[in-house]
């Protein structure tokens, strides 16, 4: 089992050293799957491997993405869609081509029949390369909410109230109505994952996670069976807890 815990100084060096992981699984694979996820934790990483795209644009040539997980029931050009970030921060600076990117829309007009567009998409593409993760302040992941069961592939969910306080939806029009999602099985079937943890309002999470307590009332906890993850988080996150892996 391939997996490890750091603690970085600050969010800028969790970010640099988040950038490097990725760049050098892309030199490792360089049509690999890269699943994003949106929220703020990772966008300072985005904008490193942009800088990176400046210096080698060679290197992102035949890079795929895919989208973790998307706000339902609000427009794609909302601004608080993950659609907006990935498009700022990743396809445009990135220049991913149409044909290398896929991910939900945020207001379908069936969103059963969009996931299942998604798993066969994925199905088709997959499995994901690379996936960049985020903790949820209820130990969610994607969309992966807290429940007596977790679904394994993409799906349409109910989200709890303290997702929907999520500090993106500032930035939206109206409140999303669900969400869309990648299943648990789907990114733990991920080659490698990297789950970034800062601040310190996520360090209770953090401190769930760390009692490797498996548990669908923490979706997080999977990660403990996955054989290849990388934990990064800042001391605003670890200050006081014990990270020993």
């Amino acid at each position: 089992m391939n997996s490890s815990i750091e603690i970085c100084r600050d969010h800028e060096s969790l970010s640099s050293k988040a950038a490097r992981l990725i760049m050098n699984a892309l030199a490792r694979k360089p049509d690999m799957l890269l699943c994003a996820a949106g929220g703020s934790t990772p966008l300072r990483t985005y904008e490193l491997l942009a800088k990176d795209y400046l210096r080698h644009p060679e290197t992102f040539q035949k890079l795929r993405l895919v989208k973790l997980d998307e706000w339902g029931g609000i427009a794609m050009e909302d601004p608080g869609t993950c659609e907006i970030q990935i498009r700022s921060f990743l396809i445009s600076p990135l220049q991913v081509a149409e044909k290398r990117y896929f991910g939900f829309d945020s207001n379908p007009a069936d969103p059963e029949a969009e996931c299942e567009r998604i798993r066969r998409r994925l199905t088709t593409e997959g499995p994901i390369d690379f996936c960049v993760l985020g903790l949820g302040m209820n130990g969610h992941l994607a969309m992966n909410e807290p429940a007596p069961n977790l679904k394994p592939a993409a799906h349409v969910a109910r989200l709890t109230e303290v997702t929907l306080a999520h500090p993106m939806l500032a930035q939206s029009k109206s409140p999303p109505t669900y969400g869309l999602s990648l299943g648990m099985g789907e990114i733990l079937s991920s080659r490698e994952i990297l789950l970034l943890v800062s601040g310190a309002n996520k360090r209770e999470p953090l401190r769930k996670f760390l009692r490797r307590e498996i548990t669908t009332k923490f979706p997080a906890s999977f990660l403990w069976l996955h054989s290849n993850w990388t934990l990064l988080c800042d001391n605003g996150a670890a200050e006081g807890l014990n990270l020993t892996s």
